[in-house]
């Protein structure tokens, strides 16, 4: 995929995606990065690029000279979705990152246009027609910081890009959280300042884990973003056909058994806490409801 950003300070935006994840997914070929200068396409000699508004009022506005000319220059084919970062664009959310995502691999391109100062001549919209996008109800100084952002949610989700798949599909908004929080997540050492890691994390029962997990997801969703977790209730009320959630609560020291694998990273590092910390629990309590006794498989 070739992403392009259109942008007054490319400098600002060849730091960024020259490191860490963003710079390794185009130095192993899934991405290639260009980003074009607005200024080269200025109108005169002294680089202008920007103008005082018609009609007066304060701050400049981007011409429509320049801005035209530089996507034209970086577009290579109709179909690839043209991002315009705005205040005023649609908001920037996990179902808007996947439908970019998609449009930007099937066209094999996308491109962001940076803007700055009041906004871009309307003209540019007229005759661009780019898709505005927001990452938020403020103003920023210029398009780059959410340009930055979009690309940072897209390339994550390519293949290879993580170090594991499930780094990305299980991170909070997504499917496999039915669009909730992620709960609290810990690594080494096994206690500090007197806070320990929950021992069903270093217990090695998978199927405990995985239902604490699912339980700390739901709580703090609760807690932190209600309109997710209103959400969420429906999807599982019609996923389930009307069944509830049976109200088990699984507290951090619940049981334990052989030891196993714990979650991987984002750069393919696995956590493997029981194995290094040699850690087995108890086996599962006896657990009362309703005059019977089950216990946690």
């Amino acid at each position: 995929m070739a992403i392009k950003v259109v942008t007054l300070f490319p400098e600002m935006i060849r730091e960024v995606l020259s490191t860490s994840i963003l710079g390794r997914a185009e130095r192993q070929g899934q991405v290639t990065y260009e980003v074009l200068d607005i200024r080269d396409r200025a109108v005169d000699s002294h680089g202008t690029v920007d103008d005082a508004p018609y009609g007066g009022g304060a701050g400049m506005v981007l011409m429509a000279p320049p801005v035209v000319e530089a996507v034209e220059a970086a577009r290579t084919g109709g179909s690839a979705p043209l991002l315009l970062m705005s205040a005023q664009g649609e908001r920037l959310d996990e179902a808007l990152v996947l439908e970019l995502a998609a449009q930007a691999a099937a066209a094999g391109e996308l491109v962001l246009v940076c803007g700055h100062y009041k906004g871009v001549d309307q003209r540019v919209l007229d005759l661009l027609r780019p898709r505005e996008v927001s990452v938020g109800d403020y103003v920023l100084t210029g398009g780059e910081l959410p340009a930055l952002v979009v690309i940072d949610a897209l390339v994550r989700r390519l293949p290879g890009v993580l170090g594991n798949s499930d780094s990305a599909e299980n991170d909070s908004f997504t499917a496999a959280l039915d669009g909730g929080l992620e709960g609290p997540w810990y690594t080494r050492p096994p206690e500090y300042r007197g806070l320990a890691v929950p021992e069903i994390l270093i217990s090695g029962h998978h199927a405990n884990i995985e239902r604490w997990r699912a339980e700390r997801s739901r709580e703090r969703t609760r807690e932190r973003r209600p309109d997710l977790a209103a959400g969420r209730r429906r999807t599982s009320r019609d996923r389930d056909g009307g069944a509830g959630n049976d109200g088990r609560h699984m507290d951090g020291n619940d049981a334990a058994a052989p030891h196993g694998r714990g979650r991987d990273t984002d750069d393919g590092e696995t956590r493997d806490a029981s194995a290094r910390h040699g850690v087995r629990g108890p086996p599962p309590p006896a657990r009362r409801r309703r005059g019977t006794t089950r216990r946690l498989r």
